[in-house]
């Protein structure tokens, strides 16, 4: 309830002593007013509640404005409450319409929005003008310029500091794209520090993710976002690889080029991308998986996916643990050998636990956890077995094997020494990815194309196929879903072809 009570002079008062105009009935009607989802008449004015409690009157403005030109705002901060006051009532059903579905986020925490009662905002306009003036950048977008004038684009450039955890190109469009239509990223590294340029759809958007983001951590006291707006007024991306992407265009090239090379010209902004000696690019910038403890961050996907109901902040408990904990199996197909194989895409999978008397979930532990942040990563809200499996860490620091003489039904396995982990090498970097229609394979020279599509045609249907061109070991394969292709990965890699080789099946970005 937005908290509307009468003065002894008779004027209708809202929350903080503001005079509300909106000829609304008696004190007692206003004391039982409700809120149901925004099922209150529409009116420019917009309630909001359930803020952080570190929201100001800019982060509130720059909810809106996306919306609209927003007239006035007030915060009751005790109260983690705002009213927001746009030109005109259609703004204010944009945005209530907007949002009753995806709730919205300020300072990544979600926020609830509803028509006010309130027709109308009364409020002492001075600190409201800073933080429209704040909000809406009026500080010059010109190249005309005063020399110190931040001039703001549709293009930000990002540093992280103190880089523990690896930070991926997907993971940055995962969190920056909650403000607004990401249009191109470029990733690369200098004087060993890990940076990104991402251009957005409009300038408002990029706004709008750099006063929400700046100096946050994306986990506890580590890989801190600096974002600062680039000189550059387009991104020219060569390849859609996992360094550089072009959202706009997914006809480009997968090649190993480096498009950071056309960047070099923007680094000289905020001291020539030298954040001092505290930076730490301990991860190599681009997802390695180097060796060693690190303080593992809670659920990356459920951090940065647009689920982040009950999120306060990007910071979460940190666990430290390598282990896994996986629900929503499938318990009457799932196996050890299974886990072993989907969650080796993206670390070397120790050691897997199915649960005995819950074989719908299970421990899988990686070989470190940065691997298994990856696996978390990549992982939580995939469809397996026609359900969607849930993700995240686990408490545990290792799963124990079956005392000698003790039976679990096979349910634990230990795959330390195994000869089949995707990582042969400590610091090794893969091709990591999200799991995709379209699967690589190697080591199909021996077979033909029809016995290629006889095997992976168990698992769903082949859509495409096609050879290398130039490497008839290599081939490419099109499943008709996701999670057909999951499947045929989960069924088909580590199969024996001949003598001594084994099929390798991964997850591509290439299309056919």
């Amino acid at each position: 309830m937005e908290g509307e009570y009468f003065s002894s002079s008779g004027v209708k008062r809202g929350p903080g002593n503001m005079q509300v105009k909106d000829g609304m009935g008696d004190a007692n009607d206003v004391k039982k007013a409700k809120f149901d989802n925004g099922g209150n008449t529409p009116s420019k004015v917009v309630y909001i509640k359930s803020l952080p409690n570190d929201a100001s009157e800019t982060d509130v403005v720059q909810l809106g404005m996306p919306f609209g030109k927003v007239t006035n705002v007030l915060v009751l901060r005790q109260k983690n409450q705002a009213f927001l006051e746009f030109a005109d009532e259609s703004c204010a059903a944009n945005m209530v319409s907007c949002h009753k579905t995806n709730p919205a986020q300020i300072r990544l925490k979600s926020c609830y929005v509803e028509f006010s009662t309130h027709k109308e905002l009364k409020t002492d306009l001075t600190n409201v003008q800073a933080a429209l003036q704040a909000a809406q950048g009026l500080l010059g977008t010109g190249n005309g310029t005063a020399p110190g004038v931040i001039v703001e684009t549709s293009i930000l450039r990002v540093i992280i500091d103190k880089l523990l955890y690896p930070v991926t190109l997907e993971v940055l469009h995962q969190l920056f794209s909650r403000y607004g239509k990401i249009l191109k990223i470029i990733t690369f590294t200098k004087n060993n520090i890990f940076q990104a340029l991402i251009q957005f759809g409009d300038r408002i958007s990029a706004v709008t993710a750099k006063d929400s983001l700046d100096n946050q951590n994306i986990y506890n006291g580590c890989n801190t976002l600096k974002i600062e707006f680039s000189r550059l007024t387009n991104l020219s991306v060569k390849y859609n690889n996992d360094r550089s992407r072009d959202f706009t265009r997914h006809d480009l090239p997968t090649g190993d080029g480096n498009d950071s090379g056309l960047m070099m010209g923007d680094l000289g902004i905020g001291g020539a991308g030298v954040l001092g000696s505290g930076a730490n690019a301990l991860m190599g910038g681009l997802g390695g998986l180097g060796g060693g403890a690190f303080n593992l961050g809670g659920n990356m996907a459920n951090q940065l996916s647009n689920r982040m109901e009950n999120t306060p902040g990007l910071n979460q408990s940190n666990s430290g643990s390598p282990c896994i904990l996986v629900s929503n199996l499938d318990e009457e197909r799932v196996t050890p050998d299974a886990l072993f194989v989907l969650f080796g895409v993206y670390g070397n999978v120790h050691r897997v636990k199915i649960l005995y008397n819950k074989k719908d979930n299970a421990l899988v532990q990686m070989a470190d956890p940065s691997q298994a942040l990856q696996a978390i990563t990549y992982l939580d809200k995939a469809r397996v077995w026609g359900k969607q499996l849930r993700v995240g860490s686990s408490k545990h620091q290792m799963i124990q094997m079956p005392k000698e003489g003790q039976s679990d039904s096979g349910l634990t396995r230990d795959y330390v020494t195994s000869p089949h982990h995707r990582f042969k090498r400590t610091g090794s970097k893969k091709y990591i990815i999200p799991p995709t229609a379209v699967l690589h394979l190697y080591y199909v020279a021996s077979l033909e194309e029809d016995d290629i599509r006889r095997m992976f045609s168990q698992f769903g249907t082949v859509k495409g196929f096609k050879f290398f061109q130039n490497d008839r070991k290599m081939a490419l394969i099109e499943m008709s879903s996701v999670e057909e292709a999951t499947l045929s990965l989960i069924g088909l890699h580590n199969s024996q072809v001949g003598d001594n080789l084994h099929l390798r099946v991964s997850f591509s970005r290439s299309t056919i």
